[in-house]
């Protein structure tokens, strides 16, 4: 008779079987110096930095001092690339050679990029055209072969030796168009593989090159020519991040790091217009604007939208990067007078696409330039020029007319685009908010408006009369207000309350004006007639809120006293 199994029981003592356990409280950690993935690859990154410092060297340094000559120089580069490459190759091959391979192959890949670079840049032995062909060549075999081993360290490691050690071996417009020709090459392969980091390394350096390259050129005086090779090599950067961008982000939607790299890509760029004097400087930032702005403008039209399929991010970066190329422009066209008739403008054309697109995007940038463009206009029309008549008259005139006649319209524009946009309460404490902004704002407005038309009409008492007819307007625009709202007392309680709240403010600023400022300021028959318009506007206010008071109360009274079904 056999001894019955029991299942499920692990006798004392006994491990039961299956996989070991990890991670438990008495499982022995591995020390970090043991850890083959770490520092194998701290090493190989270490090993292709100083492999390619010693190739500088030789290329550069062995050529200042005199050793060798240039021939046995280039063919001992080349040679020690190629051989790097072909040992990395056959090491990749190898269990346990992925890292090993990785290293050498990109060290000589990178050192043969180098090579081209001196052969092209030191030694003139490659026209310009030809050697860039070289190097395009060399680097989409390196990337390349990247691809084919779904390396992104690997693209990383050439890309970025080859543009970090680069400006050891050349400088100036050279070193610009080999790092053109890295960025330009990466483009096809992150279009098949979400490599981030290849986005960093195939942008930051020729970002950070050309904005070198125009701030030493702007500091100095630079050449003609070299002006307009800096601006094609700007061009050249931000068309290759624009498109590179746009594919990469329409491919992959959730690629923020693609749009990342075309906004920095937009940067040497907006920084070109330094390059130039002040006109030539705002057509290029005017057309660079127009170009960007139409890209943003092409995800907003529904037709287009499907048509092109522009991808949000891109479109946002492209309206950032455009409306500060615009701001550039408005600022190289006009002077300080008239800058904000320009910048008020523009606020009004973003306000009014924003309103009927109901974009908070837009909104932004327009509220944007109204903010800008009122501290502008606060620079010439301060409270003292207002309150001053030798100021005023010295300061004011047709152009600060013209800049009040628009910040009235860009408050308009600003009041109705907010009310469309969504999430706006209507008749709640925001547009309570809004409407006492836009009251105070409009008072200053049509104050400046008036003083400057009085005093751009040669008038003796020019700044008197346009400070009376400031005053009036002001009482005439509270009492259309105060009626507007008990209109529709009845019919909107909330409109109501805004018109009548709105009206009785700027009612109680007209008559601080007109007691505190007009009555001390004013003079003559301007002063009078001041007093007796706004009093009889008082007096048919007051007459219409009393009567519109009562004929309230009496028809409530009369709906209370009406006999229920």
């Amino acid at each position: 008779m056999g001894v019955p199994q029991r299942t499920g029981v692990v006798p004392p003592g006994v491990r039961p079987p299956g996989p070991p356990v990890r991670g438990g409280a008495g499982a022995p950690r591995t020390p970090w110096w043991q850890q083959e993935g770490m520092i194998s690859r701290a090493l190989a990154v270490a090993g292709v930095g100083v492999t390619l410092i010693g190739v500088v060297m030789l290329l550069v340094l062995a050529a200042q001092a005199g050793f060798f000559g240039p021939v046995p120089r280039v063919v001992a580069g080349a040679m020690f690339s190629a051989a790097l490459v072909g040992v990395g190759v056959r090491v990749f091959g190898r269990a346990g050679g992925r890292v090993g391979g990785i290293s050498l192959a990109a060290t000589g890949i990178a050192g043969a990029y180098l090579d081209v670079v001196a052969v092209t840049a030191i030694y003139g032995w490659l026209h310009p055209v030809v050697g860039l062909g070289v190097a395009l060549a060399v680097a989409a075999g390196g990337v390349g072969l990247a691809l084919r081993w779904q390396s992104q360290p690997l693209a990383v490691l050439v890309v970025a030796g080859a543009a970090v050690l680069s400006p050891f071996v050349t400088s100036e417009l050279v070193l610009l168009a080999f790092l053109i020709v890295l960025q330009l090459t990466c483009v096809p392969v992150q279009l098949a593989r979400d490599w981030p980091f290849l986005h960093a390394v195939r942008t930051v350096p020729v970002t950070l090159a050309a904005l070198v390259a125009i701030a030493v050129a702007a500091v100095g005086d630079p050449a003609p020519g070299r002006t307009y090779w800096l601006l094609t090599a700007a061009v050249a950067i931000a068309s290759i991040g624009l498109v590179g961008g746009f594919l990469m982000v329409r491919k992959r939607s959730g690629d923020m790091v693609a749009a990342l790299a075309f906004a920095l890509s937009t940067v040497p760029l907006l920084a070109a217009p330094a390059l130039f004097e002040r006109h030539s400087a705002a057509l290029v930032a005017g057309i660079y604007a127009a170009a960007l702005l139409a890209v943003a403008a092409l995800s907003t039209a529904p037709k287009l939208r499907e048509l092109v399929r522009i991808p949000g991010s891109i479109a946002l970066v492209a309206a950032i990067a455009g409306s500060f190329a615009l701001l550039e422009a408005c600022v190289g066209i006009t002077r300080v007078s008239t800058l904000p008739i320009a910048l008020f403008l523009v606020a009004l054309g973003f306000l009014g696409v924003a309103g009927q697109q109901c974009s908070r995007v837009t909104a932004a940038f327009g509220a944007a330039y109204t903010m800008v463009g009122a501290m502008a206009y606060f620079i010439t029309v301060t409270p003292e020029a207002l309150a001053t008549q030798r100021i005023a008259q010295e300061r004011m005139g047709i152009s600060t007319a013209l800049g009040a006649v628009l910040a009235l319209a860009v408050i308009a524009a600003g009041v109705w685009c907010a009310r469309r946009l969504p999430g706006m309460t209507r008749g709640g404490t925001d547009e309570s908010t809004l409407f006492v902004v836009a009251s105070i704002a409009g008072l200053y407005a049509v104050t400046a408006a008036t003083v400057s038309i009085g005093i751009a009409s040669g008038a003796a008492d020019g700044f008197i009369i346009g400070h009376s007819a400031a005053t009036i307007i002001w009482m005439a625009a509270a009492t259309a207000a105060l009626l507007f709202g008990l209109r529709n007392l009845s019919r909107s309680a909330a409109v109501a309350k805004l018109a009548l709240g709105s009206g009785l403010l700027v009612t109680a600023a007209a008559l601080a004006k007109l007691f505190l400022f007009d009555l001390a300021t004013l003079d003559g028959l301007v002063r009078v007639a001041a007093f007796l318009i706004v009093g009889v506007l008082l007096l048919l206010a007051g007459t219409r809120y009393a009567r519109a008071f009562a004929e309230a109360g009496a028809s409530k009274r009369n709906s209370d006293d009406a006999p229920a079904n």
